[in-house]
């Protein structure tokens, strides 16, 4: 096996910048697939969702053979995301890689992801091979593009290659040059120990845990027995093999290569992403004295929210169900939760809103549930008066106030990329979000990069797209994680007919209570169905009624049968009916649709 033939790279971008369609070229001028096999377009997203959304959710490795100068070589690809809420998809990649294919769009230009992107490459210590896409079209600038590039990154734009990989102009240049400036990787001999990094790992119905591994060391084959030096667990190898995109068995993996090991797991808990398979070889080190390859911080969800089935008996499946998608995304935390409107559920972690609408859609559409999600919030850390420190991810665990301290909640790093005339609308916008102002520098003389201190809360729900709709669409964002402020939050409450929804209850400034309370409850009334009876809507701190709306009831007219007489005749059956639809009351229930549950992205509105 000549490792010197072997290159592992990555593409990464901003969405929709074009990585799956130049991968498609990849494809086609590799041989890997020939026209007539290219059912569709973005070969690499093998999900019915991203072939729907037009965006790529799961990083997906494919195996080239080509020939340069005479010389075969193995060209190992991942196409990786790029929208922000799927860049630790993004980090696992570089993990695996020597260097990465960096696309930029030559109509738009750089994009707040594209820079956060590339930071993450040079932190790997990657060659980075900048590519204009897009060419073909008319707005395209490759001379402004180019200058970009090297002003924002330091990339001479000497180096940067010109290509449409919608047409597959110049397509073969940048594999020329993969082969030329990205480094074969580095690994020592064949009997050594093996080392292999997981980078991503699925349950596959037939198959069971199936690892996606980077070799660093050693070699593997079908019958041997690794260990998982984090978990300490002993596995079977099934069958080794490579990606084309679809698996293809192999006698052997060696190090440098990128492929799959089938395991004899039971259980998916125990193949984590980021942990090294292990194995001895020639060497004489015990499992205890092996050290792990550096793996990837342990993934830290932002946002949160409650998942519940709407039929009970579902819940073991739902369990089932996170359980799989956990392992093919660990991204994704949840645990047992029980709420009084909507019975057992999940409290699940997620990075950001996208991911957890993709991961709604895809447990309903691969194991066929039927659920409710409540409305998003972040974890708040609480300090007790008693110095204690708790941590909540859902309002409805909030302690009694006269307990608490203080509450802190995160604070985010937000660098906003947009065209200078938008500064003053993208200022009020932060402002208003409690955002603090840090930094701006001109990118060239007609873009801007805005920084802002924000709290993760006022930006999760709709700041992104309030942001898209006051610049036009031209403005990117990307964030991160600081720390955990103490500001002055309280406990905003719904109740409906009299009684508290703890699925609705959110944390909120109390500087903001009064104007989320008011117009969640308006938002509640035009969702929540009419009955036979007055349903009162009421928001509340506390003991204290901020806000309150009343959806009236159905009236029948019941004086319609009356002609003529006195009026006292009438008002006499109207009472009537008032009684009953207050006994009514008493005894009615209020069916809250999902719409409900999502009002809360819509309380600024």
């Amino acid at each position: 096996m000549q490792q010197k033939k072997i290159r592992n790279f990555c593409i990464i971008a901003h969405i929709d910048h074009g990585k799956s369609t130049l991968a498609d070229r990849f494809l086609e001028v590799t041989g890997t697939f020939s026209k007539r096999e290219m059912k569709h377009a973005q070969m690499l997203d093998m999900m019915d969702l991203e072939q729907e959304r037009g965006i790529t959710i799961k990083l997906q490795p494919v195996r080239m053979d080509w020939e340069y100068k005479g010389e075969k070589y193995i060209l190992n690809l991942i196409d990786t995301p790029g929208h922000v809420d799927f860049s630790y998809e993004v980090s696992r990649s570089l993990a695996a890689c020597e260097g990465a294919i960096l696309v930029v769009d030559a109509t738009q230009g750089i994009e707040a992801q594209t820079l956060a992107n590339c930071y993450m490459a040079m932190e790997h210590d990657l060659e980075i091979i900048p590519i204009l896409n897009k060419i073909d079209l008319p707005s395209a600038d490759v001379e402004l593009r180019a200058q970009e590039i090297e002003d924002a990154l330091g990339i001479p734009k000497e180096d940067v290659i010109a290509i449409s990989a919608k047409e597959g102009t110049n397509v073969e240049k940048v594999l020329e040059r993969v082969v030329e400036r990205v480094p074969a990787p580095k690994v020592g001999p064949e009997n050594d120990e093996l080392k292999a990094l997981i980078f991503d790992s699925i349950y596959d119905s037939y198959r069971g845990v199936v690892t996606y591994v980077r070799l660093q060391s050693g070699s593997v084959k079908k019958g041997d027995k690794l260990y998982f030096l984090n978990t300490k667990k002993e596995v079977g190898v099934l069958e080794v093999g490579y990606f084309k995109p679809k698996y293809v068995p192999a006698d052997k993996l060696y190090a440098g290569e990128v492929g799959y090991i089938v395991t004899d797991l039971k259980s998916v808990r125990d193949a984590r992403v980021g942990d090294t398979m292990w194995q001895a070889g020639d060497s004489e080190i015990e499992m205890d004295q092996a050290t792990a390859l550096p793996g990837y911080h342990i993934v830290k969800p932002f946002v949160f929210a409650g998942i519940f089935c709407t039929e009970t008996e579902d819940y073991n499946l739902l369990r089932e169900a996170l359980e799989r998608l956990k392992l093919n995304d660990s991204a994704l935390s949840f645990q047992p939760e029980n709420s009084t409107a909507l019975g057992f559920g999940f409290r699940c972690g997620f990075l950001g809103l996208l991911h957890m609408d993709i991961v709604q859609e895809r447990l309903e559409r691969e194991y066929d549930l039927d659920l409710i999600m409540t409305a998003p919030s972040v974890s708040y850390e609480i300090v007790m008066n008693n110095g204690e420190i708790i941590i909540i991810s859902s309002a409805a665990e909030l302690p009694d106030l006269s307990m608490i301290a203080e509450i802190k909640e995160p604070w985010v790093k937000v660098e906003l990329l947009t065209p200078k005339d938008y500064i003053g609308n993208i200022m009020t916008l932060c402002t208003e979000k409690r955002g603090v102002y840090k930094n701006m520098h001109y990118l060239d003389k007609k873009k801007v990069i805005i920084q802002f201190e924000m709290p993760l809360a006022s930006i999760i729900v709709d700041f992104y797209d309030q942001l898209k709709s006051l610049t036009s669409g031209y403005a990117s964002m990307n964030y991160e994680y600081i720390e955990n402020r103490a500001e002055n939050l309280v406990k905003l409450d719904i109740l409906i007919a009299g009684e508290k929804v703890d699925a609705l209850s959110i944390i909120v400034h109390k500087n903001e209570a009064f104007y989320v309370g008011q117009a969640l409850a308006k938002k509640l009334k035009e969702l929540i169905p009419r009955a036979q009876f007055v349903i009162p809507i009421q928001a509340a701190t506390g003991a204290k009624i901020i806000a309150r709306e009343s959806i009236p009831a159905f009236r029948k007219d019941v004086t319609g049968g009356l002609y003529g007489g006195d009026y006292s005749r009438k008002r006499k059956l109207l009472e009537k009916q008032k009684k009953g639809k207050k006994r009514m009351k008493m005894m009615g229930k209020v069916s809250l649709p999902q719409e409900a549950f999502l009002a809360v992205l819509q309380k600024d509105k």
